[in-house]
């Protein structure tokens, strides 16, 4: 069964506003500033991330790459938060509640359209839940 892909994207830059400007003085006085700036910015540029029907497949790094996969009937829970300063520009985090080991929590921070993903998500995740004839137990 071939992977289709719901949605590909990196976080907003927005999510480094205050580190940016914590990087004002430094450069000023040090010109370290714009050197951790410029880091920053490539550490969320490099941030990508992919959504399938199958999984969500996350890739970081500058200098080094790591790729970490959740396959989607492993989710748990989905929450949506929109922050206050997100929200002003129309972004979101999606907060995925997993039985993933190496991820127990995983966010997807400063998207875009997160709403619409969210819904996605939650439609992907219970199809593929079915196929894999996964079920959730509480035991209370």
């Amino acid at each position: 069964m071939e992977e289709k892909k719901l949605w590909t994207g990196v976080p907003s830059q927005w999510i480094n506003f205050m580190f940016y400007l914590c990087c004002i003085p430094l450069t000023a006085a040090f010109g370290l500033g714009l050197v951790l700036a410029l880091w920053k910015y490539y550490d969320t540029k490099l941030h990508k991330l992919m959504v399938t029907d199958q999984r969500i497949i996350e890739e970081r790094g500058i200098l080094s790459k790591t790729t970490n996969e959740i396959e989607l009937y492993r989710v748990k829970d989905l929450t949506f938060e929109q922050p206050f300063f997100l929200r002003i520009f129309g972004l979101s985090n999606i907060v995925l509640i997993t039985a993933d080991h190496s991820s127990p929590t995983f966010v997807l921070k400063a998207i875009k359209n997160g709403k619409n993903l969210k819904e996605q998500l939650r439609i992907a995740i219970d199809i593929r839940r079915d196929l894999k004839r996964v079920r959730e137990v509480d035991f209370s």
